[in-house]
């Protein structure tokens, strides 16, 4: 047994995970590789390796001739006799091959061969390894600068996080540990090239799989979800167990699991909220904090018009829109948001069939809803104006 070997292969196994089979393959290409460096041709020589001890044996076949043109394609049979008594011309052999006797350059390019080998398993194995880790989020250790890009070591490769990826006014320090989002895989001769992020969305749902266990069990799932990377996330959330509250499962034992997220994105703020089929109630939770009177969705242009409020028109819409904006992109509708002054100046009540009274003040949640089947627009209204706006 080559003890040595084989206890060599298992190490690299181990550590590279390459397997060993395709070592022993590499060994067998580079004993050929020697013996056409030193013999000048290697088309009758085979190689023969034990996968379980790691013995090999070099051998040449040669045809049993009576005069011999080519030593290494054939052998005489006087000597083939002292081998074998049996052999008679004709017959072909296998003659034993003392690899230790190679020249220096043979055996260096022999050596070669394995450590190259060895280098394209290690990048191809490295790259699988990463490859099946894209989309996900991986913890890595800031590095350095590079630029205006970080340079992020995951183990055994590093990754680039690009200004572009980067939320803006975030600064690391070296050794620092920080979650980042693995946007591409790409492989490359130098091994895989990494690109990961901080500012992709998929960043706060696969945070949200790691900390909420009913999200990653599928209890709770994300529906949808809308950030503006450093600012603020809102998520639609929806629960498949009637016993689950899927924002309370969210948000934790007094906001514990949701300020963990929060910490990791350095004070982003994220509101939760509950998914809705209809897209009124669903318009209705994303403009959330903000109260609303009325809404009217049009299901085929996606578009809706919300009525709000005087005194919550500027926290429907939110500081520089945002609140509009991010409940626009989770509900993927066009959102025109109006108040209840405007609404009534611009004769809106009476469009939408409401004949408008003045309101009193105070809101409670909505709980009126009507299918227009002529326009295919939902609509809802709140419970209290029900006695001030009637159809």
């Amino acid at each position: 047994m080559n003890k040595e070997l084989l206890e060599a292969l298992n190490i690299l196994e181990k550590e590279n995970n390459i397997s060993k089979d395709t070592l022993l393959e590499a060994i067998e290409n580079s004993l050929l590789t020697a013996c056409k460096n030193h013999f000048g041709k290697a088309d009758n020589i085979k190689v023969s390796i034990n996968r379980e001890t790691c013995d090999f044996n070099v051998f040449a076949e040669k045809e049993v001739v009576e005069t011999v043109e080519d030593p290494l394609l054939q052998i005489s049979l006087a000597d083939a006799k002292m081998a074998d008594p049996k052999y008679d011309i004709g017959d072909v052999i296998h003659c034993q091959i003392d690899s230790k006797k190679f020249g220096r350059i043979a055996t260096q390019n022999a050596k070669n061969v394995i450590l190259q080998k060895i280098r394209e398993e290690g990048r191809k194995s490295l790259f699988n390894d990463w490859y099946c880790q894209e989309r996900e989020v991986v913890t890595g250790i800031v590095q350095r600068y590079l630029g205006r890009n970080v340079s992020i070591n995951l183990g055994k490769v590093d990754a680039i996080l690009n200004e572009t990826e980067m939320v803006k006014g975030e600064v690391f320090k070296a050794t620092e540990r920080i979650k980042v989002f693995v946007l591409e895989v790409k492989d490359t001769p130098k091994g895989p090239r990494i690109s990961v992020s901080r500012t992709h969305p998929d960043l706060v749902k696969r945070l949200f799989e790691s900390e909420v266990a009913e999200v990653k069990d599928g209890t709770v799932e994300i529906k949808a979800i809308a950030r503006e990377a450093g600012s603020r996330t809102k998520i639609a959330v929806k629960s498949n167990d009637a016993n689950v509250d899927p924002v309370g499962a969210c948000v934790g034992l007094n906001g514990a699991r949701v300020n963990s997220i929060v910490n990791e994105l350095r004070g982003e703020k994220i509101d939760i909220i509950n998914w809705d089929e209809n897209p009124a109630y669903l318009i209705e939770n994303a403009l959330s904090p903000a109260k609303v009177i009325c809404v009217v969705a049009d299901e085929e242009s996606k578009e809706a018009q919300v009525i709000v409020p005087d005194y919550q028109l500027s926290l429907a819409i939110g500081k520089e829109g945002q609140n509009a904006r991010l409940a626009a992109r989770l509900t993927g509708y066009k959102i025109d948001i109006k108040s209840e002054t405007q609404a009534r100046e611009l004769g809106l009540f009476e469009e939408l069939g409401l004949d408008y009274q003045e309101a009193g003040s105070g809101f409670e949640s909505f709980g009126n809803e009507n299918h227009d089947s002529g326009n295919n627009e939902t609509q809802y209204y709140q419970e209290e104006y029900q006695d001030d706006y009637q159809e």
